[in-house]
């Protein structure tokens, strides 16, 4: 599977804010319920759980928008 991320990789990702960065904490492969908001997941289109590097801030990307990091 091309560009496939696991827990702990780094990874960027573009926002409103500019380039963020973060590390990802959890993969998700089923839809799940974020502060009332449905996240679509499956096993063939993940939806990563990333905490932002600057902020701590937590985001929901699917690999398409995720760029990996070198450590």
């Amino acid at each position: 599977m091309k560009n496939k991320f696991h827990i702990c990789d780094h990874v960027s990702w573009n926002s409103e804010a500019g380039r963020i960065s973060g590390t990802i904490l959890r993969v998700h492969t089923r839809n799940f319920d974020v502060n009332g908001y449905k996240h679509h997941a499956s096993a063939d289109v993940p939806q990563y759980e990333i905490k932002s590097s600057k902020t701590e801030h937590i985001a929901f990307h699917k690999r398409s928008a995720l760029t990996r990091l070198r450590d």
